[in-house]
């Protein structure tokens, strides 16, 4: 029991190391520099953000045809979505739903099209209807199948924008990004955790 006149310590700051500066570790920063009370830290071995597969992707946002109904992977992707619709429009970042096609050149293909089909209305992705070739030549003249399934609100977004987006937040919450840094080493030193980098760092 804590005496009336004491009170609890408050926490201890802790300082915390987020590595790579891809959208996931730039998402992940940005959440704990804004839940505040911590000392974060991005450290990033390139010199700029996005520099891997962030940055080096067709930009697709995932509507959650592929995924099994009610695994995680199709709960987060729905939830993604909306999530990141959100941010591109917060921040002035182009977000287009251009639409896609997924074509069925075959019998066995059309049956896995309706499987498709399925899990796309299980998983709640908005606007999926199937095509038959007619219907497939009218929204796209050049392609040529037996069976189509039309996501109408599938989107595109430039994630190097999205990636920079993030990372100004997380130092507008008073995070850290170090550029050109690369971690070599973590290693666990008498009850604390130290991270070595390349390039002239230290631990820490």
């Amino acid at each position: 029991m804590i005496p009336e006149h004491s009170a609890a310590r408050p926490p201890a700051r802790r300082r915390i190391g987020v590595v790579g500066a891809g959208i996931v570790g730039l998402a992940v920063a940005r959440r704990l520099a804004e839940v505040g009370g911590d000392e974060v830290t991005v450290l990033e071995k390139e010199s700029e953000v996005a520099a891997h597969q962030t940055g080096h992707n067709s930009g697709v946002v995932h509507s959650g045809l592929y995924y099994t109904p009610g695994s995680l992977k199709a709960v987060l992707c729905r939830r993604g979505v909306d999530l990141l619709q959100e941010f591109c429009a917060d921040k002035g970042l182009e977000y287009r739903e251009i639409g896609k096609v997924v074509v069925a050149r075959d019998a066995l293909e059309v049956e896995r099209l309706r499987e498709l089909e399925r899990r796309a209305k299980a998983n709640g992705v908005p606007g999926v209807a199937w095509l038959e070739p007619g219907a497939l030549r009218e929204i796209e003249p050049n392609v040529r199948g037996l069976a189509a399934l039309h996501s109408p609100k599938s989107a595109i977004v430039d994630y190097r924008a999205v990636a920079r987006a993030l990372a100004d937040d997380v130092t507008a919450s008073g995070g850290e990004l170090l550029l050109g840094r690369a971690v070599t080493r973590i290693a666990s030193e008498g009850g604390r955790v130290a991270i070595y980098l390349g390039g002239g760092g230290g631990g820490g």
